[in-house]
């Protein structure tokens, strides 16, 4: 079955705390804040001073996605904001292993993510110090984009991946065009964490589509 992490990019930012509390109740397992800076993505949302608000109303794991240029310009600051995970582009780096370093030195989860352009290939030499990786299934940016079919492959090779190395145990973590259908798909590929902003927070009932992704995982 799957975990889910809902997106505050699609929640209601008025009144956001009102909307984790109807997640966290609703069964997901983590909460998906994404920080983007508008250079490395053309949008601009969040930043530290979010997630530290929003550590102390709730306990789900917060699941930072930095869509940032040089993300190791922040990564201490949102760990010490309270992060659980931070996630950081291999396309937004040189230095992809210092930046995933400096996430372990905070003894913060070390997530590594790639675009849909981008080849598993890119982040191998890094999968071992990973505890999670993120295969973006639309291109980062913007909520609401419809499932990049194509990314599936990928996600299959990273599961043979992880299968292959015993030293390798990272989720796979699937973000775009999620509901459930799509799911389905990248559930059998190997992704066991999936991100839902729309699909859950633009419905009347976001438990019900948070059960729905569960139950079409669920076998």
């Amino acid at each position: 079955m799957i975990k889910v992490a809902p997106s505050i990019l699609s929640a209601d930012y008025v009144n956001l705390q009102k909307d984790i509390e109807k997640v966290d109740k609703g069964g997901a397992e983590l909460l998906h804040i994404d920080i983007m800076d508008g250079m490395f993505v053309p949008s601009i949302a969040y930043g530290p001073g979010w997630v530290k608000e929003i550590r102390p109303i709730t306990g789900l794991t917060l699941d930072c996605h930095l869509m940032i240029e040089n993300p190791e310009r922040y990564i201490n600051t949102f760990a010490d904001a309270g992060a659980d995970i931070i996630g950081v582009h291999v396309e937004s780096t040189p230095h992809i292993h210092r930046a995933l370093q400096m996430i372990k030195d905070k003894n913060v989860k070390a997530e590594v993510v790639i675009n849909p352009g981008t080849p598993v290939e890119m982040i191998k030499p890094v999968l071992y110090m990973v505890d999670q990786v993120l295969a973006m299934t639309v291109n980062p940016g913007f909520g609401g984009q419809k499932f990049i079919p194509e990314t599936i492959s990928k996600i299959k090779e990273l599961n043979r991946l992880r299968e292959e190395n015993d030293s390798y145990s990272y989720d796979i973590e699937i973000d775009g065009g999620v509901n459930d259908q799509t799911v389905v798909g990248a559930y059998n590929a190997g992704a066991n964490v999936a991100v839902a902003g729309s699909y859950v927070f633009d419905a009347k009932d976001p438990a019900a589509r948070i059960q729905a992704l569960k139950d079409a995982t669920n076998f």
